[in-house]
């Protein structure tokens, strides 16, 4: 379906020494540009995987500041498939109540699609008002002193910071500088849209899959007016960036035109700012080819680390995994001096990758079966393959995921 070592104990509260407001840039709070501002702890990206791991730090009594470089919450995308991994995570750092009774459960285990927008408000709220800063793109970052690092953003503006998590997305600059190869194209592109019914969706809560030759389609109800939909197809290579609507609307229906009834119309219901187009791509974690995870006091979260296709529906849960797991290391580090924030970040990526590289390589397993050509082989996966493998409630042994709870500092 749908990324420098401190050894004694303190709760950091960075929001104490200096107001921030969520709707203006850094620029504006500081006196001139060149004025030099110090944080402890500085979340690259105001994502999925940024916001989570604020509030999974702030559960566990750390304050940080969530850098965002556009003006306000991305509110493009449209649904994400949370399995029962996801929700324990949400439940974990109070938000999974919130957000439960408002889409519909798919499945007999936890399974609910979700409007990322939503969730992102949701993890958002429940920050203080002054813990993002909007407007704040990172222009570079480098090695300071006192084992800190600077971070230069477009408007001019610096911080030093004492430790920089990166959750700045698949393109993460923060990954860049710290080694990693950009994430590989699969050869595959997604159109993804969210349909609206102001008047109620006709849809029973289930995930309908239609399979072709290189191409594949699903829907699913997100809610009682909202039905999400992707449309996943062979492109040997990415080309140009399309976000015309109508151009992206022509294309899923003539992608589809000679399939179910049913969802050419659940594509005619979306509305234009609820269509986008992306190419598929992921980064395979060989140990001892790529980079480590953390470098000094810098580490890298989600999507900035770990891209993966959608074909497992676990991008966004991992990026919750992830947020919990630093946040546990990191509160050791911090709050009980039992270890260095290196070492905090190192046992991060010890009890993270032998979960991560696997899901990564199986993700893009299935999805390269799913988009096969021939038509031999296409009979054996849709009569025998898919319905043991890939359709939802066999193979869900992946959603298991055990932590030891959050003790929340609230």
């Amino acid at each position: 379906m749908a990324t420098l070592g401190v050894v004694f104990p303190r709760i950091i509260c960075p929001h104490n020494s200096r107001p921030r407001s969520t709707t203006t840039s850094m620029a504006a709070n500081a006196n001139s540009h060149s004025q030099l501002r110090k944080e402890e702890i500085v979340i690259v990206g105001a994502g999925i995987a940024g916001l989570s791991t604020a509030l999974a730090l702030r559960r566990e009594g750390i304050e940080s500041l969530v850098v965002e470089q556009a003006d306000s919450l991305r509110a493009e995308g449209t649904s994400l498939t949370l399995f029962k991994n996801g929700w324990k995570v949400l439940d974990s750092i109070g938000v999974g109540a919130l957000l439960r009774d408002q889409f519909l459960r798919i499945q007999g285990q936890e399974v609910r699609p979700v409007e990322r927008r939503i969730l992102l408000e949701t993890l958002a709220n429940k920050l203080p008002q002054n813990a993002i800063s909007f407007s704040s793109k990172l222009k570079s970052i480098e090695r300071s002193e006192y084992n800190r690092s600077l971070l230069t953003f477009e408007d001019d503006s610096r911080i030093s910071a004492e430790i920089v998590i990166a959750c700045d997305g698949i393109r993460s600059p923060v990954a860049k500088w710290m080694g990693f190869p950009d994430p590989k194209y699969v050869g595959q592109y997604a159109i993804r849209g969210l349909a609206v019914y102001p008047d109620g969706q006709p849809l029973e809560p289930k995930v309908t899959y239609v399979y072709g030759r290189g191409v594949r389609a699903g829907y699913v109800p997100v809610s009682p007016t909202k039905v999400y939909w992707f449309v996943c197809f062979n492109k040997p290579s990415p080309g140009p960036k399309i976000t015309s609507p109508s151009i992206l609307r022509q294309e899923a229906e003539e992608l589809t035109k000679d399939w179910p009834s049913e969802l050419v119309s659940i594509i005619e219901s979306t509305p234009d700012d609820a269509i986008i187009r992306t190419p598929l791509m992921d980064r395979w974690l060989w140990p001892g080819i790529v980079p480590p995870a953390s470098t000094g006091q810098v580490v890298v979260v989600g999507d900035a680390w770990h891209p993966m296709t959608p074909n497992l529906g676990q991008g966004a849960c991992c990026a919750l995994e992830d947020a919990v797991i630093l946040a546990k290391n990191l509160a050791q580090a911090l709050k009980l001096g039992s270890m260095s924030v290196e070492d905090a970040f190192r046992l991060y990526e010890r009890e993270r990758l032998p979960r991560i590289f696997p899901l990564t390589v199986r993700a893009n397993l299935v999805g390269s079966l799913l988009h096969l050509k021939n038509p031999v082989v296409c009979y054996v996966r849709d009569n025998i393959v898919v319905s043991k493998l890939v359709e939802l409630g066999p193979m869900l042994e992946h959603t298991n995921f055990d932590f030891e709870p959050i003790q929340t500092m609230e």
